[in-house]
């Protein structure tokens, strides 16, 4: 255990557990106390799922990477599963017009999106990297149907938030390994045009546009969210409120402990304590695309990068919507919005970066090591 201290991905990933801890504490508090008759209600809840996550990122550490690297491709399957059988009636759970959960004892829910969106750069990176043994063994169009399958069913949930990341992981990847430009260019003029279909044509969409490009025309419904979330942050200032001093989230702005956290954040620790949870993020993410770098194998540093890229667009996604820089969008915050399948499938996400790290610095330390005795043996001779 001591050695995971020596990483620096290792304590920023655990420094944001605690920072979504107190947040999830400080902004569902009130909310808690109205709704279940006990403030600590959702914190205990993510408390238990925070220990439960250390567990899991530990112990995807300690996975032989040969076995992630031979079987991960199960995990893209089973997230299909889990998102086809939110539409079995019983089973799933609507939610805001969205079917996304899958309904567990004690309460719980599970939303097979937050796996799919992990387990997708593992299936990706496994076909970039094996693309001909893949081909040779299987039809092509198999791939194809098993990579576009569950994304479909996402657009029918609907979760355009988590298609879209999905979608961006994939081009970035081909552009990093090496598509050619004319094939990233064709790709670009079909997937714009069908992001606008996607988004002018379905009303509920085309009304978030419209809200995030003129809030105040529609101040009481459509517009409600950011107008309220810009309050926050304006009310913060520099220094904040203090913490758990924040008005915004006393049922003025929805989804407080959840999308909306950080606008909780931005108003009690200010201007300053916003920007320094941003530079954490960013901090992981450059960690996290680091070790994407370094690594010498292709389907490590296919996955490593996956991986980042998508927390990166986790993040900047809500970060925008939050600050009005983007539609409304319900996409939670990584580790700081309240949430036990996001921060189960975080910790599941960073144990196999870690993971990678950790076996790249062994098979450098193997490596100086065999040199020494390389060099320690040819001197005695």
């Amino acid at each position: 255990m001591l050695r995971y201290l020596s990483s620096s991905l290792f304590l920023a990933i655990i420094a944001l557990l605690g920072i979504g801890l107190v947040q999830v504490y400080s902004s569902s508090f009130i909310f808690a106390t109205e709704s279940y008759g006990d403030g600590l209600f959702f914190f205990k809840r993510q408390l238990a799922f925070a220990l439960l996550s250390f567990a899991v990122l530990v112990g995807t550490i300690h996975i032989p990477f040969r076995y992630i690297e031979k079987y991960g491709w199960a995990l893209w399957f089973m997230a299909t599963l889990g998102v086809l059988a939110t539409f079995v009636p019983g089973l799933g759970v609507r939610v805001g017009g969205a079917l996304r959960w899958i309904q567990l004892p004690m309460g719980l829910r599970f939303e097979p999106a937050e796996l799919l969106k992990i387990s997708f750069s593992v299936w990706f990176a496994s076909l970039l990297c094996r693309r001909e043994n893949s081909l040779n063994s299987m039809k092509w169009y198999w791939l194809v149907l098993a990579t576009i399958t569950p994304m479909v069913l996402m657009l029918k949930q609907p979760d355009f938030g988590s298609f879209a990341i999905v979608t961006m992981v994939a081009v970035t990847l081909l552009f990093a390994f090496g598509l050619q430009w004319k094939y990233i260019t064709a790709a670009f003029a079909i997937i714009i045009p069908a992001f606008y279909f996607l988004v002018m044509n379905v009303p509920y969409r085309r009304a978030r546009v419209l809200a995030f490009l003129d809030p105040w025309a529609d101040p009481a419904q459509k517009g409600f969210q950011v107008i309220q979330s810009m309050l926050s942050f304006h009310s913060g200032g520099l220094t904040g409120a203090g913490l758990g001093q924040g008005q915004g989230k006393l049922f003025f702005l929805p989804e407080a402990h959840t999308d909306f956290t950080l606008a909780v954040l931005g108003e009690e620790m200010g201007f300053i304590g916003f920007v320094a949870v941003l530079a954490l993020y960013a901090f992981v993410v450059f960690r996290g695309i680091q070790v994407a770098v370094k690594t010498e194998e292709p389907f490590k540093r296919a996955l490593a990068l996956g991986l980042s890229v998508t927390f990166a667009l986790s993040v900047f996604i809500n970060a925008g919507v939050v600050m009005g820089l983007l539609p409304t969008k319900g996409l939670t915050l990584p580790f700081l919005s309240y949430g036990g399948s996001s921060l189960l499938t975080l910790a599941f996400m960073f144990g196999l970066i870690l993971n990678i790290e950790n076996t790249f610095e062994e098979d450098r330390f193997s490596k100086r090591f065999s040199g020494q005795r390389w060099n320690s043996a040819k001197a005695k001779s």
